[in-house]
């Protein structure tokens, strides 16, 4: 049986690249046609595709717990582990403004935007980490037994940690 845990929604902040990409381009075509120049028109499509690739990435978001795996679907990236791999003794809920040490500095494959980041990244304290935050206020923090860290930001993070304690003991 399948357990999905709600994600904090994503600021209307990380919209506003997608959203002023598609109208500069529509803007930009449109100046460019009435011209009567039609060689760079080949461009609308590419940043048509560009605006869906990150709307795209802004809306798969997904966590769940099944057969004793935990799986994130965060953009184009997911991470799947197994229960017994997460170190539960040792996971928190932190506010990231506080615990800096834990703030994702440097994308290793992934998506940044203003309010979203989601992907594998490494963090100011230079751990490696799999993390999908809309919120950075209550951010669960899941170590695994690797050293690797889950971050995750969910409409409510002590649900997720319940459920992952009672599956560990």
């Amino acid at each position: 049986m399948s357990q999905q845990f709600a994600i904090h929604e994503v600021s209307p902040r990380a919209w506003l690249l997608p959203g002023f990409a598609l109208a500069a381009a529509t803007v930009g075509m449109l100046v460019v046609v009435f011209r009567g120049d039609y060689k760079v028109a080949w461009l609308f499509p590419v940043v048509l595709v560009a605006v869906g690739s990150i709307a795209f990435v802004l809306r798969r978001r997904s966590v769940s717990l099944e057969n004793g795996t935990l799986s994130i679907a965060a953009g184009f990236n997911s991470r799947r582990v197994a229960i017994g791999e997460i170190d539960v003794d040792n996971a928190r809920i932190v506010d990231l403004r506080e615990r800096t040490e834990l703030k994702p500095m440097l994308k290793v494959m992934g998506t940044g935007l203003p309010g979203y980041e989601a992907g594998h990244f490494r963090l100011r304290n230079r751990d490696k980490a799999f993390v999908m935050l809309t919120d950075r206020t209550r951010v669960l923090v899941l170590p695994e037994k690797s050293g690797r860290k889950l971050l995750l930001s969910l409409q409510q993070p002590q649900a997720l940690l319940d459920a992952l304690r009672r599956k560990a003991h």
